[in-house]
């Protein structure tokens, strides 16, 4: 099944929510939004790639609250495209806020973490060109690993097929009215956006993109090291 776009007429409208109000407890407690890769944001180097896109109509940041009272100039004057909001204390919070003032005649809405700064502008357009058909797209890379799945003492029950397995990146990409609907229920929470579709819209097909192991997530402090890395590998230095 698939969802259906508003206007197929006229040029499709793309809004991005990015949840950008973690604590980043894992980080020392240094927000990650604002960690410099190369001397530049790691925000700034998530968004650049939807930017790019002329189809994005409207971006809204999630911050958290001290951050959205008084956020940093580079970002408010990035774009009039770019607005910030106030995020919640969790993620599945963070994504409803910026939605919630996205546009209303946007077609599709794309989600992206901020502190996924390595996503490439061909991932987002593979990504938006499915969700405009009225499909689900999540970028993501196959399982390399193999998987094992324990019970709560980390005793393991099963070695599942990898082959039958991707692990999940953003950006995650709906049609509007789909990811709308999933995060109507106040209550639903959740790490991933395609999760809350597959519950309250079943029968959306959602496709994995290959955004290949490098649209790594800065979660620990060796994380930034690798960025960079990929950076001058990929002649941004």
């Amino acid at each position: 099944m698939t969802g259906v776009r508003a206007d197929p007429t006229r040029a499709p409208r793309v809004g991005v929510a990015v949840p950008a109000a973690g604590s980043g407890a894992r980080m020392g407690g240094v927000r990650k939004p604002f960690l410099e890769l190369l001397g530049e944001p790691v925000l700034l180097h998530a968004l650049r790639p939807f930017l790019a896109d002329a189809r994005v109509a409207a971006v809204v940041v999630a911050l958290s609250p001290d951050d959205a009272a008084t956020p940093p100039a580079w970002l408010t004057g990035l774009a009039p495209r770019v607005r910030v909001v106030a995020g919640g204390a969790t993620r599945s919070q963070s994504v409803r806020a910026a939605i919630a003032v996205l546009p209303a005649d946007i077609d599709v809405i794309a989600v992206h973490d901020a502190a996924r700064p390595l996503v490439t502008a061909g991932v987002v357009a593979r990504c938006i060109d499915l969700a405009v058909h009225g499909l689900g797209a999540v970028a993501g890379c196959p399982a390399v690993d193999t998987l094992k799945r324990v019970d709560p003492q980390r005793a393991v029950v099963e070695t599942p097929d990898r082959a039958a397995y991707w692990q999940a990146h953003t950006p995650q990409v709906f049609p509007a009215a789909v990811l709308r609907a999933a995060y109507a229920d106040t209550s639903a929470e959740g790490t991933d956006d395609s999760a809350l579709v597959e519950r309250s819209a079943p029968k959306l097909r959602v496709t994995m993109v290959d955004a290949g192991p490098s649209n790594l997530k800065i979660t620990r402090p060796e994380d930034v090291l690798v960025a960079e890395a990929v950076l001058r590998g990929r002649g941004d230095a």
